[in-house]
């Protein structure tokens, strides 16, 4: 019995509760203004933490209602500022609760509501603003797309210490670097942002925002002096013109640096401490602060450092350990500094650990928190390991015997999240720049293998850094080179080469011309076969400097050794001569055309592939006058074609002599005797 009753049991509770719900709706419409509020207030406490409600109430259809008397010009501002905190209390809800409000354009009335005399409304109005920005399903761009509403958001931020907070919140959560492309929101006025157009760090920079901000890192409220600072740190990452002008600013006789590093102080809470140490690390990285400044050096590297201790909460390890990775990145020095400090390298180590079966986690929220979000305490890890073994040969080993990390590494390339795989393929790379872990480390581990599964069907960001590795794995005193070459590596490195993606394009070549030099005949005929001389020509005939100067280094890897050189000319010889008759042609700078010459020199030093030069008069030509050049390394370059082509000891050598001699080449070798350049008089 009890079964059947179940089901109509189960459907009167949810309508009793649609019920209850929908009288608070129904109240919105009477005809009675005071009977209204009192309705918005009651909804008000009904709503407060309870999400179900929140959910019913949209369903019914409170929003549009509560947007209208929020906009109606009749309605008291009592009950517009209580409409607003409602809105605001739904907010605070579910993402769905979210994109419910975003599709009855709640934006736009509450950006209009803003233009209010009232205070207490415009602060309503600001905190429910606030609180759908700060969702990750509100698109950032809704802010920006009427140009008068950043100007009229700074005159607000005079208004009280709230307008204060809630703007600077909304700044941070809405300035984002990439460039916008299409906001989606056709019914929104006239767009500030085109596809091109200023990104939103630019723009809210040309509002005044550093000047208007400023003076907000004294006020005498914490939460005030925090979003402000979380302002700047998002308005100068990666941004050299507001990094530079932070430098300048003082408030209240004391600069800007000096007020961060106060902030960094141990009694300061540690969220103050940490973004202060983001706006003094993106002041550095944009050039407006010195590696070598004691601020940097002793501290906000410490801070980022103390950062990093198991004491800290997971997010403030994860938010340390990424923020100090981007400190160190291309300098040196700083890296070594942070390597010695506080035993980070071995700290590190216990990134791979948590949350261990002996946590102290004694709170079941939140230890099932950090064991969803323990992958991101992994791809820190991964991310500093990176950048501290970028440089420096001693800092590499002391990673690589860290326990058991050539294992973590190879287990983190091929994790489910795609953010830890990256940052695993990023470490391995810094570390592959190591001639040493090549020959050891490396080969113990095969990490060639998971490697190479990784290049497969990869998106490119993670495509980009594994090709740059392999590269490295190519190298001829590499010993995974062979297996690397017997897993198909030709063919996934030929098909980089026709990539849309330059850094793809420059990567495959590279790879290729790794693998190509003192290789066996066998590999070069593969290359070339894998190649086509189609793309050969796509190649040196690409618009990128790089991918040009690695193909012409693949080709001149290919042409080495006497056996070689004859057999790959025999085969490929017409379009090769022809490849280097087009760029000795073309408009190239000096490197490329050095490059070409010695391309020839290689083939003028093949015992037939020699006739290819002296049969063909242009290329003849083309020798002549660079040896005449006024740029001594090609001079140099032309003339190993030269002696390459007139050796003695070589069949037939009296009959090329005689031809160069004909073509004048002799005289200009007696001018080249006298050259002031030794190296030109010695050749």
């Amino acid at each position: 019995m009890a079964c059947v009753l179940e089901a109509p049991l189960r459907m009167s509770v949810l309508s009793e509760v649609t019920a209850s719900s929908r009288h608070y709706v129904d109240r919105l419409f009477d005809l009675d203004p005071q009977k209204v509020l009192q309705g918005v207030i009651d909804m008000k406490n009904a709503v407060i933490g309870n999400n179900k409600q929140k959910a019913n109430l949209i369903v019914l259809g409170a929003v549009p209602r509560l947007l209208y008397l929020l906009q109606q010009e009749s309605s008291s501002t009592e009950l517009r500022t209580e409409c607003a905190v409602v809105l605001g209390s739904l907010a605070m809800g579910t993402e769905n609760n979210v994109k419910s409000l975003l599709d009855c354009h709640i934006i736009p009335a509450l950006l209009q509501g803003l233009l209010s005399p009232d205070l207490k409304f415009i602060e309503a109005c600001l905190r429910c603003l606030r609180t759908i920005f700060i969702s990750p399903v509100t698109p950032e761009d809704l802010l920006y797309t009427d140009a008068t509403v950043i100007s009229h958001l700074m005159a607000l931020l005079s208004r009280s210490r709230y307008t204060q907070e809630y703007i600077c919140q909304i700044f941070s959560h809405c300035c984002k670097l990439q460039h916008w492309h299409s906001c989606g929101f056709k019914s929104l006025p006239q767009p500030l942002l085109c596809a091109n157009g200023p990104d939103h760090q630019t723009i809210l920079f040309n509002h005044g925002a550093v000047q208007n901000i400023a003076h907000l890192l004294v006020s005498s409220s914490y939460k005030v002096r925090m979003q402000a600072l979380k302002c700047f740190s998002v308005l100068a990452f990666e941004n050299p013109q507001v990094s530079m002008t932070l430098v300048n600013v003082s408030v209240d006789g004391e600069l800007l640096p000096q007020i961060f590093v106060k902030m960094l102080q141990r009694d300061k809470p540690i969220e103050m401490q940490l973004t202060s140490a983001k706006c003094l690390t993106s002041m550095c990285r944009a050039g407006a602060i010195r590696t070598d400044d004691s601020c940097i050096v002793l501290k906000t590297l410490p801070c980022l450092v103390r950062m990093c201790s198991k004491e800290r909460l997971l997010e403030e390890r994860v938010e340390g350990a990424e923020t100090l990775a981007y400190l160190i990145e291309t300098d040196v020095e700083l890296q070594r500094i942070a390597s010695i400090t506080d035993h980070l390298i071995v700290m590190l180590a216990d990134y791979f650990k948590y949350p261990s079966s002996v946590s102290a986690i004694t709170d079941i929220k939140r230890l099932d928190h950090d064991l969803k979000h323990a992958h991101e305490l992994r791809q820190a890890a991964f991310k500093l390991y990176a950048s501290l073994g970028a440089n420096d040969e001693d800092i590499r080993k002391k990673i690589i015997e860290t326990e058991n990390m050539m294992d973590r590494i190879v287990n983190g390339l091929s994790e489910s999240s795609i953010k830890v795989r990256l940052a695993a393929v990023r470490c391995l790379h810094s570390l592959s720049r190591s001639v040493q872990q090549l020959r050891t480390s490396f080969q113990d581990h095969a990490v060639w293998k998971p490697l190479m599964k990784v290049l497969q069907n990869a998106p490119n960001e993670i495509l980009i850094v594994a090709s740059s590795t392999l590269c490295n794995l190519l190298l001829e005193f590499s010993p995974s080179k062979e297996p690397i070459l017997e897993s198909g590596a030709i063919e996934l490195l030929c098909s980089l080469t026709q990539s849309e993606n330059l850094a793809l394009r420059v990567n495959g070549i590279w790879a290729l011309m790794n693998m190509a030099f003192q290789a066996e005949q066998k590999i070069k005929s593969d290359i070339l076969r894998g190649l086509s001389t189609e793309q050969l020509f796509q190649l040196l005939s690409d618009s990128d400097v790089n991918v040009l100067m690695k193909t012409l280094g693949l080709l001149r890897n290919l042409l080495s050794t006497r056996p070689h050189i004859d057999h790959i000319m025999s085969t490929h010889g017409k379009q090769i001569m022809q490849a280097v008759t087009l760029i000795l042609e073309g408009e190239h700078n000096i490197e490329v055309k050095e490059q070409t010459l010695c391309i020839l020199a290689n083939i003028a030093d093949g015992t037939t592939a020699k006739e290819l030069i002296m049969t063909n008069d242009d290329i003849l030509q083309k020798i002549k006058y660079y040896m005449s050049h006024s740029n001594a390394k090609l001079q140099l370059a032309a003339m190993f074609c030269i002696s390459n082509l007139i050796w003695n000891e070589e069949e037939g050598s009296q009959e090329r002599q005689d031809k160069l001699r004909d073509m004048g080449i002799v005289d200009i070798l007696h001018k080249l005797s006298q050259s002031s350049d030794p190296n030109l008089c010695d050749k």
